[in-house]
């Protein structure tokens, strides 16, 4: 029995000793956790900002555009001649003036056809003004008979008075109708004359410049510099026809003036509203890295285009000075300045932020963070202008960054500019840590 209860007392005392190392382990734990979480609880709480100073300046608007150089300054010289070249009088780079010799060719029987009935058309032509000419001087002299029988008859007594004023009721007569009526048809026949005259003078530089086309002498249609120039002696140009069999013009080469290349470049439809003619414009484009050239837009389409459902408005920019190795149909990109304001308060677009329907900027003042409300103006990629809020020199916070997790941003807000990146390009400003207590 003895034996038993001694047991039974061992038993208790190392059960005793067990819960007492459960308890310190516990309360173990507690102490161990309470610390974690009081270091790690000021380490979160240390917390970085980058700044950026609100400054005067200059805010430049712009939009974006892509297209190519247009042809605008070059013309394609063509021919429906056929036959072999037997001479060629230019070369590439060379200056011509308008009516210059090209080249000239030997023509083929398709040739010498084309040639013969474009010199017939040519003289047809010429004959038909010379008859509208000739026609001319019948009715001219149609015109002066009719008007002195008018003239003679009016200044009748019986149709004018002696003071020289015409007799109203007596040139109602039927005789005195008929003679003015004469008159007036042959001045009417006369200039209606001289308007076929002119329709015919139009045939016959048409049917001159038909017939030059097909002319075994190839020549300049305008002054400027040849390019593209591939003839020689003793290549062969094929005559060319359309669908309908009617003869077609080949290009044989280009011409080049000295006028400043023009852009065509596609407007979105949310961009066309803002852009004007003589808005300035920079361009760059991918085959000449790192220059930019200066122009202006001249022209607007606002009746636009739709392709798959996208609606684009083409624009024309005109360089402003002659770039001779700008080429046609290179690809350009354009900013279109569309507003220019001086002496303006701008931050970081990224500052801003909307909390609550209203847009706000955290500025950094005496080591503190305070949320304002502020009133912007316009803004671009990275800029924006703050026209109530804030005043020149202020410390606006750009981003929060938790130093436990570099890179993350602490939002307390959204920035309506946020596709922008918060870019702070051109502001003084800086990083500061502010340890949490």
């Amino acid at each position: 029995m003895k034996k038993e209860i001694n047991k039974m007392i061992s038993k208790v005392k190392s059960l005793i000793n067990n819960r007492k190392k459960i308890a310190v382990l516990l309360i173990l734990l507690i102490i161990s956790g309470f610390v974690v979480s009081k270091t790690m609880g000021n380490k979160t709480s240390s917390v970085e900002y980058q700044t950026a100073q609100a400054e005067k300046g200059t805010l430049i608007v712009s939009i974006t555009a892509s297209g190519q150089v247009s042809a605008a300054n070059s013309t394609s010289v063509n021919t429906q001649a056929s036959g072999v070249v037997t001479k060629v009088y230019v070369k590439n780079g060379q200056t011509v003036k308008v009516g210059d010799k090209i080249a000239e060719l030997e023509p083929d029987l398709d040739g010498k056809q084309r040639d013969t009935q474009a010199l017939a058309s040519y003289q047809s032509a010429q004959n038909n003004l010379q008859s509208a000419k000739d026609n001319l001087f019948s009715l001219q002299s149609s015109l002066f008979t009719n008007w002195k029988t008018y003239m003679d008859l009016a200044q009748n007594s019986t149709y004018q008075n002696s003071d020289g004023t015409p007799k109203t009721d007596q040139r109602q007569l039927p005789q005195y109708m008929s003679v003015n009526d004469d008159w007036l048809f042959s001045e009417a026949k006369y200039k209606n004359q001289q308007n076929i005259i002119n329709q015919a003078q139009t045939s016959v530089t048409a049917s001159w410049l038909n017939y030059q086309q097909t002319s075994p002498v190839i020549f300049s249609p305008i002054s400027g510099t040849i390019t593209g120039l591939s003839l020689q002696e003793g290549t062969v140009l094929i005559a060319q026809s359309n669908s309908s069999g009617s003869a077609a013009s080949q290009k044989i080469a280009s011409i080049k003036t000295n006028a400043p290349a023009q852009i065509s470049v596609s407007l979105a439809e949310i961009d066309v509203p803002k852009v004007k003619v003589d808005n300035k414009v920079t361009v760059t484009l991918d085959a000449f890295s790192g220059k930019t050239y200066t122009g202006k837009v001249i022209s607007i389409d606002t009746i636009g285009a739709i392709s798959s459902g996208v609606t684009s408005y083409p624009a024309v920019i005109a360089l402003d000075t002659e770039a001779t190795e700008i080429l046609s149909n290179m690809s350009v990109q354009a900013k279109i300045i569309t507003k220019i304001k001086d002496n303006v308060i701008l931050i970081p677009s990224g500052a801003v932020q909307t909390i609550n329907g209203e847009l706000t900027v955290r500025v950094m003042k005496n080591g503190k963070v305070a949320t304002v409300t502020v009133q912007v103006g316009n803004s671009n990629d990275t800029q924006t202008e703050i026209t109530a809020g804030l005043n020149e020199g202020d410390m606006v916070v750009t981003n929060v960054v938790n130093p436990l997790n570099v890179g993350s941003a602490a939002t307390q807000g959204t920035s309506p500019f946020s596709t922008f990146g918060g870019a702070r390009g051109g502001f003084g400003g800086g990083n500061i840590r502010i340890q949490g207590r």
